[in-house]
């Protein structure tokens, strides 16, 4: 080793660090714990020792959702594979997660040794052949080509969003490599533009716009991921258009818009939302994915061949595709299309001819969102039908639950809910400024947020993170408390104790035995698992809730578990009307 070499564990730390990789998470395992030497001697990369690698890897979704890559570190075989079911919800859900595996020597591999965390077959690849679904890029690390393969990785994570596989041998991590001299590459970290796709659709897009009485515009979750957020905004503000986004898509827009709808849902939630999206005379869709616990069990009523599309790597105008044309610059084009136009005379033909609720103008926009949040304000109350708040002593219900808690988010803000009761009843309401919803409603492994928390709270320091998590999926990876509270983080936990799976008991089986669960003492359990001086809170009535939240609010340097109670068949309206739709189609032969 020269003095301007370093090992290949280092090159790929350092590249790492230069994408603004600070925590990388994991198990050790023999195999991996030299490289794991390394890790600990790095200037820039803490490590992140979890409770188990499936942990580990939700963490690092958590982490690359927030801070836009993540890292996941792990031994072959046994922790690979323990790991691989969060990395496929980050392909499922488009997150680039670097997964590294270190595994047996290379000679080892090259004389076919039964070791350990091995099939005792001599095969080294088979655990890789078994990533290659649920990675956008795969690479075995060799001496000979370490920088290219792990430059070549990196980048595609970066173009597609999604994870990366990288396994090499616990001897070639510590061989000597060039130290870099350059950054990753630029070029390929993105779709490629191509100027005449893009003219085209510019045009294309004008003429369908300048025909259009009434614009809307509704956004998804690949906006976040493919790095439009900002694109988007400025869409929005140049065009004064109404705006909803799908639940998975909650908070890729600022909600504090007059302009913003909420969230559409097909068929269910709030019936002006689903009219201004469904009967625009142009519906812009940027990043979206209809899936069935996203668009009201499939309820929705949009023509994929009408209007306009924007996808990561291509647009769509009524149907046409103009390739090379990326989400982002789509965007921007559409912004320089609206940019200066008169909207009222180009998109709708005059105030007065305009559907209610449905013209592209901004003050018609505004008045459909007041519309829209006079709903939601009223909804916040947790009054009834008839107008009455809850008495202060009722049991609590989650139609006081959900409101109670948006009101309590902060500007900035991620709140991290959990799949089931908790993603439905908050992706309803509306949120701050600034703020980040974080969920898994595609993939949908329950148990998934807990340990995203601690990956969305060492991705955003400086900012207190809140989890909503039901009882039944807190269970499933409970460990990585003990884990937040190792690294002395002090977010909100908000449990939902309903006796089981709640989710689960809506869609079939509501009396049934295996929708039940063991019953803890959750009050007692961050003490057992190690969290220094939490404060537990408890509440089952509304004044019991608003106390509470209040000492959680005041409470900043400690970790704060609020357990609150709600009967086990309570559940949000919208949860309740999608899992019947999804009940059905479980049956479809």
């Amino acid at each position: 080793m020269t003095s301007r070499d370093i090992t290949i564990a280092e090159y790929f730390l350092d590249r790492l660090a230069s994408l603004g990789v600070d925590h990388i998470f994991g198990v050790p395992g023999d195999y991996n714990l030299a490289f794991l030497d390394k890790v600990m001697e790095h200037p820039r990369i803490d490590w992140v020792g979890n409770a188990n690698e499936l942990g580990a890897a939700y963490a690092a979704d958590g982490y690359a959702r927030v801070r836009g890559i993540g890292a996941l570190l792990t031994t072959f075989g046994v922790g690979e594979l323990s790991a691989i079911n969060g990395v496929a919800g980050s392909y499922a859900e488009y997150v680039p997660v670097v997964h590294l595996v270190i595994g047996p020597s290379t000679a080892a591999e090259r004389t076919g040794a039964l070791v350990h965390h091995t099939a005792g077959d001599g095969d080294f690849e088979r655990f890789e052949r078994a990533q290659r679904s649920v990675s956008a890029a795969m690479a075995t690390v060799t001496r000979a080509d370490a920088a290219e393969q792990i430059d070549r990785a990196l980048v595609a994570a970066l173009r597609e969003k999604r994870p990366v596989y990288l396994r090499m041998a616990s001897d070639v991590a510590l061989a000597p490599i060039p130290a870099p001299v350059r950054p990753l590459p630029r070029e390929g970290r993105s779709f490629l533009v191509d100027p005449v796709s893009l003219e085209r659709f510019a045009d294309a897009a004008g003429r369908t716009l300048a025909g259009a009485r009434s614009v809307t515009v509704l956004a998804d979750f690949l906006v976040d991921r493919f790095g439009a957020r900002e694109a988007l905004g400025e869409l929005l503000d140049t065009g004064g258009l109404p705006f909803a986004t799908l639940c998975m898509g909650k908070t890729v827009a600022d909600e504090s818009r007059s302009s913003s709808l909420g969230v559409y849902s097909g068929a269910f939630g709030d019936p002006r939302v689903r009219r201004t999206v469904e009967d625009a005379d142009v519906l812009i869709r940027a990043g979206v994915r209809l899936t069935d616990t996203t668009s009201g069990g499939f309820s929705h009523r949009i023509d994929p061949g009408r209007g306009i599309d924007l996808q990561p790597e291509s647009a769509f105008v009524d149907g046409t595709e103009y390739p090379g044309v990326p989400l982002g610059v789509a965007l921007s084009a559409l912004t320089g299309v609206v940019a200066g136009k008169p909207l009222v005379d180009a998109f709708t033909g005059g105030a007065g001819d305009s559907p209610a609720g449905a013209s592209a103008t901004g003050a018609s926009a505004s008045g459909v969102a007041e519309t829209a949040v006079s709903a939601s304000a009223v909804s916040a109350t947790g009054a009834s039908a008839a107008g009455r708040g809850p008495r202060p002593d009722e049991p609590l219900t989650q139609s006081y639950l959900w409101p109670r808690i948006a009101r309590s988010i902060r500007e900035g803000q991620t709140v991290v809910a959990e799949q089931g009761t908790s993603y439905f009843g908050l992706s309803t309401q509306r949120f701050p400024a600034g703020s980040r919803f974080i969920g898994q409603p595609l993939w949908g492994s329950i148990g998934y947020s807990l340990p995203a928390l601690l990956g969305a709270q060492l991705a955003s320091p400086g900012h207190r993170c809140l989890l909503v998590i039901g009882d039944g999926s807190a269970q499933m990876t409970a460990q990585e408390l003990g884990t937040i509270g190792r690294y002395g983080l002090t977010p909100v936990i908000v449990l939902v104790n309903n006796a089981g799976y709640t989710v689960e008991r809506a869609i079939h089986g509501p009396e049934a035995a295996y929708n039940d669960i063991a019953r803890w003492d959750w009050q007692r359990l961050p003490a057992a698992l190690g969290v220094r001086d939490a404060l537990c809170l408890s509440a089952d009535t509304p004044a019991g809730l608003d106390q509470a939240l209040a000492a959680a609010d005041e409470a900043t340097d400690r970790l704060v578990l609020l357990e609150v109670h709600t009967g086990t068949h309570d559940a949000p309206g919208l949860l309740r009307d999608i899992v019947a739709g999804m009940s059905g189609r479980n049956g479809e032969s």
